[in-house]
Formats: structure tokens, sequence, C-alpha cells
């Protein structure tokens, strides 16, 4: 592939009705393949969140508008897709819609094309996203178990995630992303937009392709602690009826991750004789959640044993974020992802 030629259209052709904003953090090789997949864009800017392996100078040479972000304030998703939105603006204060994308993600050659479509006939859509795949669901039960989270429901949905095309007036209508939430901010703006009246679609169209790159234990274990983090935090912000936003995760992580085994340990100590019996709701709540998924039994049964097992560091989680709100610190990025050691990673 390659990196000299520009990935922005050259003056005098006809610009297209989106614009691209891919946000990124030492995603090496990914981001070099992410940026080519959006070239039909009429601009598109990079926003980096201090990597280290190269990126900047790959999208400027690929002809990308970098923006990269100041190392003072710390980085959230939230803040470089806001951060790359602004700098669109400036670019092309008129664009109709904005094209999101992740830096480890390459999106389908036909979905700009199909989103914007779908856009232009309902003017009340804010948002349409579509099918995600795991590039390699195969290498790890890590990524396959992405494969299983972003295989979802379409139609109209309540929520999308970070690779999205957006209409720029209903962005800009709710004050885009908000900062201080350092996962599912996609969740929590789309609470916002709703709110506002819009309405998010969810297509059948093959959307992207996402490199997941989780090989390693302690890097699931990491990104599902943050997914606990954001239960928490987005069930402190939006959990008032009839929203409810995030309490039903909230709860089912600190019942399941902290609170039964808090029990399970005082019953075994306890009751020396049969107080390891407490300990049996979970190998029963094992058995239903295999009953209760689809598929073959060897993947319900895996599958099963990830989503009990989730409950623990979803719970660390939770009470990392109550831990930040009693002592008032600023929410702060977890990452899971291993840094590239060179460009070609």
């Amino acid at each position: 592939m390659q990196t000299n030629a520009s990935i922005n259209p050259k003056p005098g052709t006809e610009p297209a009705r989106f614009g691209a904003v891919v946000i990124g953090r030492n995603e090496g090789q990914r981001l070099v393949a992410s940026l080519h997949s959006v070239s039909t864009a009429a601009v598109v800017i990079y926003v980096d969140s201090n990597s280290t392996d190269g990126s900047v100078q790959a999208a400027r040479e690929l002809g990308a508008d970098v923006v990269e972000l100041d190392l003072s304030t710390p980085f959230t998703a939230a803040r470089a897709r806001n951060a790359g939105f602004a700098r669109l603006l400036t670019i092309i204060p008129d664009l109709p819609y904005v094209q999101f994308v992740d830096g480890d993600c390459e999106l389908a050659a036909g979905w700009p094309n199909a989103a914007a479509a779908f856009l232009d006939a309902h003017a009340d859509a804010a948002a349409v996203c579509g099918r995600l795949r795991e590039r390699y669901p195969d290498r790890s039960v890590y990524n396959w178990l992405c494969d299983k989270e972003w295989d979802r429901p379409t139609g109209e949905v309540r929520a999308f995630a970070g690779n999205v095309m957006l209409r720029t007036a209903a962005l800009r209508s709710v004050g885009g992303y908000r900062e201080d939430v350092i996962a599912a901010e996609e969740d929590e703006l789309c609470v916002r937009l709703r709110q506002a009246n819009w309405r998010i679609w969810r297509l059948p169209d093959e959307m992207a392709l996402h490199d997941a790159a989780m090989l390693h234990f302690a890097q699931w274990w990491r990104r599902t602690q943050r997914a606990g983090y954001a239960f928490a935090q987005g069930a402190h912000l939006h959990g008032a009826p009839p929203e409810r936003h995030f309490v039903r995760e909230a709860r089912r992580a600190l019942v399941w991750g902290l609170l039964l085994p808090l029990a399970a340990i005082i019953a075994t100590m306890a009751l020396t004789r049969f107080g390891w019996i407490a300990w049996l709701i979970y190998p029963v709540q094992l058995a239903r959640l295999s009953i209760n998924n689809t598929g073959p039994f060897s993947d319900r049964s895996r599958l099963a044993v990830f989503q009990l097992l989730a409950r623990f560091p979803e719970g660390l989680g939770l009470a990392k974020f109550w831990r930040d709100r009693l002592l008032r610190r600023r929410p702060q990025l977890i990452e899971h992802k291993q840094i590239p050691t060179s460009r070609n990673a």
C-alpha cells in the first residue's frame, strides 16, 4: 500500500457530501488502511493522541489534515472526535455529514454512499451505522468475543458505536460528545440525541472491519473493566427515569461482580462446613447463560463463560468510578491495547 498518495481529493474534483474524522493512537499499519478507506471523503481529519509509532507522519504523508491533541488534558475518544469535528467544520462549515472512524477500523467500499443516501432520505435521522465485523475473529477468543459484540439487530436502535455517519446539524445541536466520558461515549451522546427527538438507525449493510488485536487475557480484562466504569458513569449521568441509562448493566455488575462474591466469602468464613455452597450460584448462572445463548453448544458455552467472568472486571470498573467520584478525580482513560513497536506493526 502506497503511503505517499493523498487520500484527500485534488482541487477541482467534485466534493463529497461527507467528511471523515479518524481517531487513533499507536495503530500502526491499521491506521494506514483506515485512512485509505475514507479516501472518498471531501476532507479527512486524523486526530492523534500522542502516538509514538509514526502515525502522525504516516497520516500527513497520506494527505490527511492532522490534529495533535494537547498532552495537558487527559485523552478520551470523545475529546478526539470533538477536536476532529471542530477542525472539519473550519474547513467545510456547511458539510452535511461526518463519518467517524476508529483508527483500527477499515470502512467497506460502499458504506459511505449507502449511509449518506439513507440520511438524505430520512430527515429525522441523526445517525446511521451498519454491520461491523472483526477482521481476525479466529486469532483469539477475545477477538471472537468482539465479533459477537458487533453482531447486533438492525433497524431503529438506541445507540451506535465508534464508527458512524452523523448528521452534522444533529451533532452540533447537542454540543458534540461529552469529553469526560472515558468509554461508551457514543451511548451517552445517543441519550441526548434521542432526547432531542433525533432517530438512530443500523442498516444491514457491511460498514467496516475492526482489528481488535486483542490476544491476551489482560487486554480483555482491562477492556471489560473500562466497560464497568462506563456503566457506572452512564448510570450516574442519565440513570434517572425514564432513560435509566446503563442502570441494568451497572446493577448486574454490582451484584455478580462485587456483592455476591463478598457474600460467598463471608459465608465460607462463617460457615466452615457448608459456606462453600454459596459459590454454587455461579455454575447455576453459567448453565442459565449457556441455555439462553444462541448457536452451537460450544459457542454458547464459551460465550457464557466470558459473560459470567466479565462481571468481575466490570465490578472493579464500577468501584473505580465511585472511588474517583469520592476523591473528585478526573476520569482517566483505561487502555487495553498493545503499542506497536514500529509503524508497520
